[in-house]
């Protein structure tokens, strides 16, 4: 359950041209009711006029740590820019732990509007699942896109936001964005604090105690996300997300 929570948070680029590209360093520290701090979010963002490249590490600490020995996240996109905007070509999440190997990997073919999944599973270094399928829907965000896209993407107060992105399978990739009027902050800044921008991500997620749960964002001036919020998580409470670097 932590380690969902975590992705869902994250949530959140090598190519050609470097001498002109920009590196993004973005930290977070994760801290969810009483298990105190329960792991680090490490991002290296990437890019140039034409394509991006976001590197995240997301590890365990303290109890979840130890709940889950020691698992770890690994996700990579690359991709394109369209108006500012990043664009996912390829997508790869690989998860280890102890003697366990997931790869799952992403290749969106936006020409035909289709995604392609690639899901392998090692044993003991044994290959023990591998097979391919043809997603259900297509989408040019994947989890990370969207996460770094929110403060360029979303700008008009009181406005609602649709969006799909791979890696969300089991909700079909949809995700709601509401960035509130100016007169409905207050109840934000006493979850996040001060702001450039506020919005409001809604996910359907089992581990929460309604069928849909909420994630509040607090964005930067710089367009990244400052601080989030993931509201009602079963009997424990909200889980945090805060910037550090």
């Amino acid at each position: 359950m932590i380690k969902r929570i975590l992705i869902v948070c994250s949530l959140f680029l090598l190519w050609g041209n470097f001498a002109f590209a920009k590196v993004t360093q973005l930290n977070y520290k994760a801290t969810f009711g009483i298990f105190g701090t329960v792991g680090t979010i490490k991002n290296v963002l990437t890019q140039n006029t034409n394509t991006y490249k976001i590197k995240t590490k997301v590890q365990l600490a303290g109890m979840a740590k130890s709940i889950l020995g020691g698992q770890v996240e690994d996700y990579i996109s690359t991709g394109h820019m369209e108006n500012g905007l990043m664009v996912c070509d390829k997508y790869t999440m690989t998860s280890t732990k102890k003697n366990k190997i997931v790869k799952k990997e992403y290749d969106i073919n936006h020409k035909n509007k289709s995604v392609t999944k690639h899901y392998r599973k090692w044993v003991k270094g044994k290959l023990t699942k591998d097979y391919t399928q043809k997603l259900k829907f297509y989408a040019k965000d994947d989890l990370l896109t969207l996460y770094f896209n929110i403060g360029h993407a979303v700008k008009e107060k009181g406005k609602t936001y649709y969006f799909k992105a791979v890696g969300l399978e089991k909700q079909k990739g949809k995700v709601q964005i509401t960035v509130p009027s100016d007169s409905k902050n207050a109840k934000y800044k006493k979850d996040l604090g001060k702001a450039n921008l506020y919005a409001k991500a809604l996910i359907y997620q089992k581990n929460f105690k309604k069928k849909k749960g909420d994630i509040l964002l607090g964005i930067d001036k710089d367009g990244f996300i400052k601080k989030s919020v993931i509201k009602d998580i079963l009997m424990f409470g909200d889980a945090t997300l805060v910037r550090t670097k």
